[in-house]
């Protein structure tokens, strides 16, 4: 991925935020790999350049929502990883920071920036070391091995994987594809303001020391908000009456 596709993602994502209509995103690759990572050409071309005293014609730095505008995003609504192949270094980082992660099975995962004297600084390596364990995290940023979706899928990294596509199908119709559609599907039934809260309450959880801390935070933030709003008086008036619920777009 090029330094210009990084920014051009990460106001996708803050347009995908801001816009009321859409509740749940889906991310995969359009090739035989998800995401090989950083464009290693273009970085070294900015190593030379910079060993040479010639200034950019812009910031080299990163989105501050990290790899791809998404390694260190928190933003407000879920975003699905449809992993259809490959995912390498910022690749990796990115699936380590969504919501949820379908895989096909012959889906690789890896952090090889050992193996080339950088650091895969973009988000990954708290993040999964709280989500897969320290041992495990550390054999993959200190080894850069590979780990197939099944290994991923034992250390709890994955919710789901499927088969493979055929080599010709269309990105939509990849069983991949499609498990992460089921899932996006459950997602937009339910209130759009639960799911915003319920994401930031996981959020809260993940990224704070302390579970109680993570409850204040999350409490004094969104309960008055979550409680003023339409949705909220409308799943329960709709669950008394027995009827399915009203949703409108949220206002979070």
């Amino acid at each position: 991925m090029t330094s210009d596709a990084e920014y051009e993602l990460e106001a996708l994502w803050e347009w995908y935020d801001d816009e009321p209509s859409l509740r749940c995103a889906i991310v995969t690759g359009a090739g035989r790999a998800f995401c090989a990572g950083m464009d290693l050409k273009e970085w070294n071309q900015i190593n030379q350049r910079k060993r040479d005293g010639i200034p950019e014609k812009r910031p080299m730095d990163p989105p501050t929502t990290g790899f791809g505008g998404l390694s260190r995003r928190s933003g407000k609504k879920p975003i699905i990883a449809a992993v259809n192949g490959l995912a390498m270094g910022g690749g990796f980082e990115i699936i380590a920071n969504l919501d949820l992660i379908v895989a096909a099975k012959s889906a690789t995962f890896a952090l090889p920036e050992a193996k080339i004297g950088v650091v895969a600084n973009a988000g990954s390596l708290p993040r999964l070391a709280r989500t897969i364990g320290r041992p495990r995290a550390t054999e993959m940023a200190l080894t850069g091995r590979s780990i197939s979706a099944a290994e991923a899928r034992e250390f709890g990294f994955l919710n789901a994987i499927t088969e493979d596509a055929p080599a010709d199908s269309d990105v939509l119709e990849r069983p991949v594809v499609q498990k992460a559609l089921e899932y996006a599907a459950l997602i937009i039934k339910n209130s759009p303001d639960s799911v915003i809260v319920s994401r930031a309450g996981i959020l809260a959880g993940w990224e704070h020391g302390s579970a109680e801390n993570a409850v204040r935070v999350h409490r004094q933030t969104w309960d008055k908000i979550m409680a003023d709003g339409h949705n909220f008086h409308e799943g329960v008036q709709a669950f008394v009456e027995k009827r399915a619920p009203r949703w409108v777009d949220s206002k979070l």
